[in-house]
């Protein structure tokens, strides 16, 4: 079965997509079997292409990258809306087409599939940036209309799928994200300074930054050596949830730096809006990190029973959630080390693939 996967996020900087997307591919081709052959494609331009090819280095895949001028965006696009010529005039014969949130060009045949991440852009539309939204709808449309499969990262996001999109639920497949083997209680410790809870997110409105800096300003009324660091990218559409305050925000952080962030904070917190899975909690946990997330169903199968939930419109709650994990760390750290394990990536390519081949 020759499976050829759409990697075009990964020529941006790597957050949750990204991360998904490699390894997916990496694990897809740890568990494919003899007759298998897993490749990746993408459209990019000339600095994306080169991105793809770093992230791709030792995957073990044959890759088909077609570069094209700036801007890249604007030929997916256009491609996908087309819907000609067909992927196989790049990519080459195939018997399974997964394509990404970055475009969903037409297929002469073969099984099509996708993966749908979440739907915050029709949960919550004014919390995504406007071109996002766009995007998304369109690819959400789409795959609705054409998919044979749709992946999603879990089950809450599998009934989302079901109920918004319309799709049969036995169209529907869970794969589960992975936790890379650097994400461990043994290694290197962050040291900044003194003693700082850890947050990572993106500055957009959905993580929930804003009502995290209120209850770190109770949080330290009680704890006044702690401080609050923000590890995760400004966004251009929505104002900073940092700006004026004494939070630490290190900006965009490469998973390469993650674990030892994660290792030396004495907890984490995530107290996001919603999401399709939410990986941090599950790769702090791995880290030997106590938590305190959100209470959202959304991050149910995230948490399990391993982290403190916390009501995430209430600062208050936060806040008592932030002492509560400090407070039982000794309990929490072997329920959160428990619970990551069950996260591999070598699962969500097998997963991948038993979808796959139940399909064909």
């Amino acid at each position: 079965m020759r499976i050829v996967v759409d990697v075009s996020p990964l020529s941006a900087p790597r957050t949750g997509i990204g991360n998904y997307i490699l390894g997916m591919l990496r694990g897809t081709v740890e568990a494919a079997g003899p007759g298998d052959s897993v490749v990746p494609f993408a459209m990019a331009g000339p600095r994306g292409a080169a991105r793809i090819r770093e992230a791709l280095r030792g995957a073990g895949a044959e890759e088909r990258i077609v570069v094209v001028p700036p801007t890249s965006q604007t030929w997916r696009t256009l491609w996908s809306r087309l819907g000609r010529p067909k992927v196989e005039r790049f990519a080459g014969e195939l018997d399974v087409f997964h394509f990404s949130d970055w475009m969903y060009p037409a297929q002469r045949s073969g099984l099509r599939s996708t993966m749908i991440h979440d739907l915050a852009p029709l949960r919550f539309p004014d919390s995504v940036a406007p071109l996002t939204r766009r995007m998304h709808g369109r690819k959400y449309r789409n795959a609705a209309e054409t998919c044979d499969l749709v992946f999603v990262n879990s089950e809450y996001t599998a009934n989302d799928a079901a109920e918004l999109l319309r799709i049969p639920r036995e169209r529907i497949h869970v794969a589960y994200p992975g936790v890379s083997d650097a994400f461990t209680p043994e290694g290197g410790r962050a040291d900044l300074g003194q003693p700082y809870v850890l947050a990572v997110a993106t500055l957009e409105p959905r993580k929930n930054v804003a009502r995290l800096v209120d209850a770190f300003e109770l949080v330290r009324a009680t704890h006044p050596e702690l401080d609050l660091v923000v590890a995760g990218a400004e966004v251009t559409w929505a104002p900073s949830p940092l700006a004026g305050t004494s939070v630490r925000g290190l900006g965009f952080v490469p998973d390469t730096e993650l674990p030892a962030l994660y290792r030396g904070a004495s907890a984490f917190v995530y107290p996001s809006l919603f999401e399709g899975f939410g990986i941090p909690i599950v790769e702090a946990m791995a880290c030997g990190t106590p938590v305190a997330a959100s209470a959202h169903p959304s991050l149910d199968e995230a948490a399990g029973d391993a982290a403190i939930r916390v009501d995430p419109e209430s600062p208050e709650a936060i806040a008592q959630g932030i002492r509560k994990a400090l407070d039982e760390r000794e309990s929490l750290v072997p329920k959160g080390l428990d619970h990551a394990k069950r996260f591999t990536w070598r699962a969500c390519g097998e997963a991948h693939l038993h979808g796959f081949r139940t399909a064909s």
